[in-house]
């Protein structure tokens, strides 16, 4: 495929002469672990339901990476090709990854959430040539939803399934045979090794535009992004990153899979979040940092405080997604003894705002932190003028780990000549230049860290016969942050029940993570004189009756 990553050539000169392009893939990293710490323990990959536990060392994991690389190629698959994958914290998934390094193939991580409805226009856009997926995940059969779909998918070639019987396997097809020891494996694996500015991954974001965005990264945007975050947060190459976060979200691809790499340090991949297994895992495996949303701090203190299962080695919790609640923070530092760092971030640019370890704690209470080496932070008006400290505006960033360009779509790019990039928050800036997220220009309701595309759902609810009128708004959650709240008119004579709708979007194959948690029904909308529904007034009226 012909990538349009657009927004990476204006800038590389200026990027390389700063230093904060490396011009580094994550090929490099990995030889040179291979170099350096070959017998390092690098990966240890725990299934939470079947007990099942699978480590690497770095060797292991270079002659797998290899192996699984030169099996893609047998597929068809070259460079520049995308390889979806919709796998869970699995093995199977870091080594695939770094294999589509080793040959110049894009990743495209997806969500094992996603159903048919954003497979077929995920897999469709970006022209994925391979598809990985478990064969069953907590009781879903994925192999079979994505036979489904194929023929509705003409650039998709094989269906490879984690788990399965046949010959589509994973495991027959490529991480059993010794695909690396063929004579011509050897050609194939120097042939085709990227470049620092090829695109390496393709992940889709929700928005407001009413389908998913791709996002384009090289390895110079996100490498440019993970050298001074672990250095923020001081890491280095004898640090245990546990991640729970799926890996197919920004915060598990960048910081559970590349960082380890980079770092030549260990990575415990957890696949179903279950915190009495995660306190178990830190205190085995002497995890020492780990990534997550809200809810994750807030299950892994409790476990904590009511099991007496102390967790030393947990130097730092990183938490991102919505803000902290300061008696969280407080409870979170006396009962896990860890440092709690506020974050803020995007798929477009990675966590580009932190505290610093030396931050008061009230830096993660008030603040979402300040920018990292390379990236700059601007809160403009909608003329784009910059506001005093204190004010509220959109908030522009501008730098190394900013994005290549969504994938056949620049028009939504929103970067001006001078390269800031307006991430649709809303956010103000003190004066130590710490910013604080205030709200969203952009319609996204943000359910424990995960994206919920609401011009999507309200479309699918428009087309019930019986509502008139729809919108969803975020209501207060304390653990989730925000749950999703469908508001609805319905025409006259029709009825429509919590059930009703439920069923109705189940039948139209959407996300479970995205249904609406909560149904009211009114006459009439607020709107204004032109007849826009007025948001900010149906999310008052449902934070004022919640329940």
């Amino acid at each position: 495929m012909q990538f349009d990553a657009v927004l990476l050539g204006p800038r590389r000169a200026a990027s390389i002469a700063a230093g904060q392009w490396f011009d580094r893939t994550l090929n490099d990293d990995l030889d040179a672990c291979l170099t350096e710490c070959p017998e390092r323990l690098a990966l240890t990959a725990v299934r939470v339901e079947s007990g099942e536990v699978r480590r690497f060392t770095y060797r292991e994991m270079g002659l797998m990476a290899d192996r699984i690389a030169v099996g893609l190629t047998k597929l068809g698959v070259g460079r520049n090709d995308v390889v979806a994958m919709q796998l869970p914290n699995w093995w199977q998934f870091t080594l695939t990854a770094l294999a589509c390094a080793r040959i110049g193939a894009v990743i495209n991580p997806l969500m094992h959430i996603f159903r048919e409805r954003e497979l077929s226009f995920m897999l469709a856009h970006g022209e994925a040539r391979v598809v990985i997926v478990p064969k069953i995940f907590r009781g879903f059969d994925h192999e079979q939803m994505l036979e489904g779909l194929r023929p509705s998918l003409p650039a998709l070639k094989h269906v490879v399934v984690v788990g399965a019987e046949g010959a589509n396997s994973y495991e027959a097809l490529l991480s059993e045979p010794a695909w690396e020891q063929t004579p011509d494996a050897p050609q194939i694996l120097s042939a085709q090794r990227p470049g620092p500015d090829d695109v390496m991954q393709l992940i889709y974001t929700s928005g407001t535009t009413g389908e998913p965005k791709g996002v384009l990264h090289s390895a110079n945007t996100l490498m440019s992004n993970i050298v001074p975050y672990a250095q923020r947060v001081r890491l280095g190459r004898d640090d245990v990153v546990l991640m729970a976060s799926p890996m197919a979200h920004q915060t598990g691809f960048m910081y559970g899979l590349m960082m380890p790499v980079m770092l030549r340090a260990g990575a415990v991949l957890q696949d179903i979040w279950d915190p009495r297994k995660a306190v178990d895992l830190i205190r085995a495996e002497q995890v020492s940092f780990t990534m997550a949303s809200t809810p994750f701090l807030t299950d892994l203190s409790r476990v904590v405080a009511e099991t007496g299962l102390a967790v030393p080695s947990l130097r730092s919790f990183l938490c991102a997604g919505a803000p902290i609640p300061g008696p969280l923070v407080e409870q979170a530092r006396s009962v896990l003894g860890s440092k709690i760092i506020s974050a803020w971030g995007m798929s477009e640019n990675g966590a580009c705002t932190l505290i610093t370890p030396d931050d008061d704690d009230e830096r993660a209470v008030n603040t979402d932190g300040c920018p990292l080496p390379g990236m700059e932070v601007k809160i403009a008006d909608d003329a784009g003028a910059s506001l005093a400290h204190g004010e509220v505006g959109r908030l522009l960033v501008r730098g190394c780990s900013n994005f290549g360009g969504y994938l056949k779509r620049p028009q939504w790019n929103n970067t001006d000549a001078q390269g800031w990039f307006d991430t649709g928050d809303l956010a103000k800036l003190d004066a130590a230049g710490y910013i604080r997220i205030s709200g969203r220009s952009k319609d996204i309701i943000i359910r424990g860290g995960e994206n919920i595309p609401v011009v999507e759902v309200e479309a699918l609810l428009y087309r019930h016969p019986a509502v008139a009128q729809a919108a969803i708004v975020a209501m207060p959650d304390d653990r989730l942050g925000e749950r999703a709240c469908a508001v609805m008119v319905l025409k006259p004579g029709q009825s429509l029940d919590f059930n009703g709708m439920l069923e109705f979007l189940k039948a139209h194959k959407l996300a479970l993570q995205y249904m609406p948690e909560r149904l009211v029904l009114l006459d009439a909308m607020p709107a204004t004189p032109s007849g826009k529904i007025q948001k900010f007034k149906l999310r008052e009226m449902v934070r004022e009756q919640a329940p």
